[in-house]
């Protein structure tokens, strides 16, 4: 692709564009089966996906419908890395229909961040939702108990099922992860390892100004906090002064990394549910690459400008990226998605 100069249509300044960068789009009631349906190729140094459609569910009490629009995208950029190691997932139902192939009327988002490697994170975008629904995810009006269960089962079905498959292919890396999953005014966060998922809720200041708080929605999971080293101890493993497993592993927690589960390594989530208000603005994912060069806050701030300038989802992941890869010299692979929450 020929470099620009002058300003993209996705409405971010620069000089040159990403030289090997291609946008794809994702079917709106299907999971990319492909390796490179939403997903970059190795050589590809960015790749964005956006879709909008509105959800229609019925509320239980009064049997009136609630109508709430979502408009999701996601990019990424390998950065100084050879290769591209995360993997991300946009499900939205059907906007035609109000439910998508799976008869599933809910939204799911989904980032995994691999380490040493891509197949864990192209194994868990294929399965980890598959066997979160197998397992009993509500398919119409929200049971959180029930949802909670599902996802947990979820989790621990696809990481046994990873670990067979490594083993039989001799492959060694891992994946965390950070989901969303939407259903009705509910959203229920999961998420295993140090991707994050960030809330951009409205609240009004002196005056009637209103400004948005940015809302942590996960806790990561490292080897050097106490609680997660306790648990690497009592299984027989260490945590070196750098604060790495065995000296090699920053996170405690992930799909896969099937020399390390002997030793502490875990694909428990941390798992949390919220109802969504009319002050809810966007969800922002993103893998750990992004969060070295963006606080919550700073990453609020910004998503909020570009999306007054532009009121695209695309445009402002598109920059989100960019800036971090570009501006604030991120050198790991970087993969954010914003959900944006229309009322």
């Amino acid at each position: 692709m020929t470099p620009h100069n002058h300003k993209r249509e996705d409405g971010c300044n620069h000089e040159d564009d990403l030289s090997s960068s291609k946008t794809k789009r994702m079917k709106s009631d299907k999971i990319a089966e492909e390796k490179n349906d939403g997903q970059s190729s190795d050589s590809d140094s960015s790749a964005t996906t956006g879709v909008g459609v509105t959800c229609k569910t019925h509320d239980p009490v009064s049997n009136t419908k609630v109508t709430r629009i979502m408009d999701a995208a996601a990019a990424e950029d390998k950065g100084c890395r050879h290769s591209m190691e995360d993997a991300w997932v946009i499900l939205l139902p059907d906007s035609s229909s109000g439910h998508s192939t799976t008869n599933l009327r809910c939204a799911h988002f989904a980032i995994y961040d691999g380490h040493g490697g891509r197949m864990a994170a192209e194994f868990a975008q294929k399965n980890l939702h598959a066997n979160v629904l197998a397992a009993g995810f509500p398919r119409e009006l929200m049971d959180i108990k029930a949802a909670k269960k599902a996802i947990f089962q979820g989790f621990q079905r696809t990481d046994e099922s990873l670990l067979k498959e490594s083993e039989k292919g001799n492959w060694q890396d891992g994946a965390t992860a950070v989901c969303v999953w939407v259903l009705g005014q509910t959203a229920i966060v999961a998420n295993i390892g140090d991707a994050k998922a960030v809330l951009a809720r409205a609240s009004t200041i002196n005056e009637g100004e209103t400004t948005l708080k940015s809302i942590v929605l996960t806790r990561e999971h490292k080897a050097i906090f106490p609680q997660e080293r306790s648990r690497i101890q009592k299984a027989g493993g260490t945590v070196s002064p750098n604060g790495r497993l065995q000296g090699r592993l920053e996170v405690s927690r992930a799909f896969g990394d099937r020399l390390f589960k002997k030793v502490g390594v875990i694909s428990t989530p941390d798992i949390h549910s919220f109802e969504l208000t009319e002050r809810d603005q966007f969800v922002l994912l993103g893998c750990d690459g992004l969060w070295r060069v963006f606080g919550p806050s700073d990453a609020v701030e910004f998503v909020q400008k570009q999306l007054k300038e532009t009121s695209s989802a695309t445009t402002a992941v598109r920059c989100l990226v960019r800036e971090a890869i570009r501006e604030r010299r991120c050198k790991d692979n970087c993969t954010a998605i914003v959900i944006v929450l229309k009322h």
